[in-house]
């Protein structure tokens, strides 16, 4: 972690924000194409706050060995888990057995695979079965719960069903599918907005394994909501990498979004009082 420039001002709002290597509240940004001096400038600025790096869907098909490699080698030095979209898995396994995926993957230099089912009918015992696959790799699985088509929707209580299976499975995460729009799958209506229901009922059938689960949230809208509902150590998947920061500040309630309801709770329970008048301090301005 390095150090902050704004700790000791405001330490207290960061303070609760779980630290990596963690295993809750992580972030997940999706790549659909960033290119090398991009992605040193990104990790030189926030890569303390990202935990897993996602090459969206199938483009990491259209890269040079060589490109891909250097890009796992700086996420790498990050402590950033890496891997293909789930969709490239999905693909490979139409043409080819999982096994080859997950040594081709391994010796590319990725450390984890989405396991997913969104497009292709994947039977539970093959989707267990990818698991073990992965782990027997030395990779990190991470599955995805929910189809890609809004018609096809498994319930809540499917969803949360998949992802407790998929724990006990060995998955080391879950993600809800969210897609890139964020519309129409999931917890999301066709306009973007959270479904309450839903998302309660998946919270409350998985109970504290809710934890292992991240949102895949393109919107601020929406990672505002989850953030104000499940703390600032919610995870939250599908960040696009220019919006890494503004996430992090929505956690640390640095935004309107996450602030404007604790200040008034603070202010309501008595614990702040906006006219009392702070004493003089001595806080080095270095």
């Amino acid at each position: 972690m390095p150090d902050l420039a704004w700790d000791t001002i405001i330490g207290g709002l960061t303070g609760n924000r779980s630290q990596k290597p963690r295993e809750v509240g992580l972030t997940m940004v999706i790549d659909t194409g960033l290119g090398i001096s991009q992605l040193r400038d990104k990790m030189e600025l926030a890569g303390h706050c990202i935990d897993h790096w996602k090459f969206a869907f199938g483009t990491s098909v259209f890269y040079s060995k060589q490109i891909l490699q250097r890009k796992l080698a700086l996420l790498a030095e990050q402590q950033i888990l890496t891997m293909p979209g789930g969709t490239l898995l999905e693909v490979a396994l139409i043409e080819r057995h999982c096994r080859d995926y997950m040594t081709h993957a391994k010796a590319l230099g990725f450390t984890a695979v989405e396991i997913s089912d969104g497009t292709i009918p994947m039977p539970a015992q093959r989707r267990k079965n990818i698991i073990q696959c992965a782990l027997d790799a030395d990779l990190k699985p991470v599955t995805e719960v929910g189809k890609k088509d809004p018609r096809r929707q498994p319930s809540a209580e499917q969803a949360a069903e998949q992802a407790l299976l998929d724990l006990e499975n060995g998955a080391q995460q879950v993600v809800m599918e969210g897609r890139e729009s964020g519309r129409a799958v999931g917890i999301y209506g066709e306009h973007g907005e959270i479904l309450d229901e839903s998302l309660s009922t998946i919270i409350d059938i998985m109970g504290q394994a809710a934890d292992k689960v991240i949102w895949e949230a393109p919107m601020k809208d929406q990672q505002a909501h989850l953030i104000t509902r499940l703390g600032g150590n919610v995870g939250l998947g599908n960040i696009h990498p220019d919006q890494v920061l503004a996430v992090e500040s929505l956690r640390c309630r640095l935004r309107f979004d996450t602030l404007h309801g604790v200040s008034e709770q603070m202010r309501r329970s008595g614990a702040w009082d906006p006219e009392q008048i702070e004493p003089k301090t001595n806080v080095s301005q270095t």
